[in-house]
């Protein structure tokens, strides 16, 4: 919904993107158009199908497969830097070698690969100067604050998937075990967890707004509306508490159409509301160098 906000050749730039994103990521895990998981038991071969295409559509190359090729298009109109490209199938390596993390870096640094990376790319594409550190690490927070919405909301399917993204260290502060994480008995130490997630999200979407003073007025639309739509996702989470994983939470329409409406007046008084120039908050974390 959100991506419908944008500016037209913006919104398609940004779907041709997200279509390559989708492919990479049903490719790695089983997936038709993200839906449920399957047991993928040839995981290095897609890797590597994955990152040959991928390079291919980089050199401009004919791949054969539509999002591969339009991924291609869009890197060379916008002049994406392709290491973000890498960074992100680094991320489903992680996944295909049985990677966990062991502590909250190791965590972020994953949300990173798979998700921040991806906010690098979009504001790129969006109009912002590769060269520009402070606001692609805001865009690279809005990535961060995504996937940890998503880390939290997915703990049970994760689960039932043989995964767990929550680090080793949080769980045996708790006594759990990625065995022990659903059972009862662990519903209430989960719903801490759960709420420590929440509140990581909320830090970086916060901080990801001060962002959108570099964005054209409907790009800052787009994001401000899709931070409060996902947001939302992380605040159900802690809102639910133990009870947040009987049912998959979703944004319903009516609150997607209110945060559509809020960020149109937030696009007004952003400068003013979240500075660009604002340091950001020295607690969260840096995505790597270039």
């Amino acid at each position: 919904m959100a991506s419908k906000l944008f500016a037209p050749e913006t919104r398609e730039r940004a779907w041709l993107l997200y279509a390559w994103c989708r492919k990479c990521d049903d490719i790695a895990d089983g997936q038709d158009h993200g839906g449920a998981l399957s047991v993928v038991t040839d995981a290095q071969a897609r890797l590597s199908d994955m990152r040959g295409l991928t390079d291919r559509a980089l050199r401009g190359e004919p791949t054969g497969d539509p999002a591969f090729d339009g991924f291609g298009l869009v890197m060379r109109e916008c002049a994406i830097p392709a290491r973000y490209a890498h960074d992100l199938i680094d991320g489903f390596a992680l996944d295909a070698a049985d990677w966990r993390p062991r502590t909250e870096d190791d965590l972020l640094r994953y949300c990173y690969h798979v998700a921040g990376a991806v906010g690098c790319m979009m504001a790129v594409l969006m109009g912002v100067d590769p060269a520009d550190e402070a606001t692609l690490d805001r865009a690279c927070d809005l990535g961060l604050a995504f996937q940890l919405a998503n880390i939290a909301r997915d703990i049970g399917e994760d689960a039932a998937a043989g995964r767990c993204y929550l680090p080793v260290a949080w769980l045996a502060d708790l006594d759990l075990t990625p065995a022990t994480l659903m059972t009862p008995a662990a519903r209430p130490r989960l719903g801490i967890l759960g709420r420590r997630l929440a509140s990581m999200a909320a830090q970086y979407e916060e901080s990801a707004r001060h962002g959108t003073g570099a964005l054209p007025a409907r790009s800052a639309w787009a994001v401000l509306a899709a931070a409060g739509i996902y947001g939302d996702i992380a605040r159900e989470v802690a809102r639910r508490g133990e009870d947040a994983w009987d049912r998959r939470i979703v944004t319903p329409k009516r609150d997607k159409l209110g945060w559509v409406a809020r960020a149109g007046w937030q696009v007004i008084g952003r400068g003013r509301r979240w500075p660009a120039g604002a340091a950001r908050p020295a607690q969260l974390w840096v995505r790597p160098a270039a």
